[in-house]
């Protein structure tokens, strides 16, 4: 059974930076996609950035030039690097993970992430 976990939120001022990390436990394969997602409050979810397992990244307008994601293959761990952080970054942020070709889909209990201005 595959298992997400996310740490390395936490609070910080507007401008600094964190990294989150997410470790899958169980086996998932050499074919899979992790993101992130995160949900501000009274909103809805949203990706964030996405890596494939041949390394492509992908990142949606907000975070590009802000965040960096990236991976550890032999740790089974992906990372989001923030920052530039702003309060509107503040969220419960997810770690996501598709296992390929099947689909199965996995995520993460949340790490939240709060920035004060």
């Amino acid at each position: 059974q595959v298992q997400l976990v996310e740490s390395g939120g936490g609070l910080v001022q507007a401008g600094g930076s964190l990294r989150l990390s997410c470790a899958a436990t169980g086996y998932i394969g050499s074919r899979f996609l992790m993101a992130w997602f995160r949900q501000a409050l009274r909103k809805e979810r949203e990706r964030v950035a996405t890596i494939d397992s041949d390394g492509t990244t992908d990142y949606t307008d907000s975070a590009k030039g802000r965040f960096t994601i990236s991976k550890d293959n032999a740790k089974n761990t992906a990372y989001l690097e923030m920052s530039s952080l702003k309060p509107e970054d503040t969220a419960m942020y997810y770690c996501h993970l598709v296992i390929k070709p099947l689909g199965y889909t996995y995520w993460g209990q949340g790490t939240q992430v709060t920035v004060s201005s």
